[in-house]
């Protein structure tokens, strides 16, 4: 076990973990921040994602000993009242429908308007591509991404 300083959310949390743990399992079982989801373990589905300073990363295959000192923003600190405009998107566009893989989505949607704040279709499908929606709304998801885009302008 080591012990680790993180910036989480705005806030130095300390950690004692396994350097080769994931930070998935640190911000759920360590920090008790579960709106981070588990899918697969290996990186594919994007339920994990979170950010490491502002890009997208999936928290199921990093190290929390690879973190160093990068912000890690989880969906709980991405607005403490939901008035993200993603997640005002989300609701106004009726995104969710079991809802499991909509913390990944938002996160890397987020990571996505920072890059590129006003993104064509493509642009979003190329983005978004590795995020899994298994109940299939990413013609809501995309909808969403744009009227949020609009409203951040």
């Amino acid at each position: 076990m080591a012990n680790y300083t993180l910036r989480i959310n705005g806030e130095l949390r300390q950690v004692d973990a396994d350097p080769d743990t994931p930070m998935l399992w640190v911000l759920r079982d360590h920090i008790n921040l579960v709106g981070t989801k588990f899918g697969c373990g290996v990186g594919q589905c994007g339920a994990c994602t979170i950010h490491l300073g502002d890009v997208a990363v999936r928290s199921c295959s990093v190290p929390v000993s690879s973190v160093g000192d990068q912000q890690v923003t989880t969906i709980e600190g991405l607005s403490s009242d939901g008035s993200h405009p993603l997640q005002q998107a989300w609701i106004e566009h009726d995104v969710p429908q079991c809802g499991y893989c909509q913390a990944g989505q938002i996160m890397n949607a987020a990571a996505l308007l920072k890059q590129n704040p006003d993104p064509s279709d493509s642009d979003i499908e190329q983005g978004m591509n590795g995020n899994i929606c298994r109940c299939g709304t990413y013609v809501r998801i995309r909808a969403a991404i744009k009227t949020a885009a609009e409203t951040s302008r």
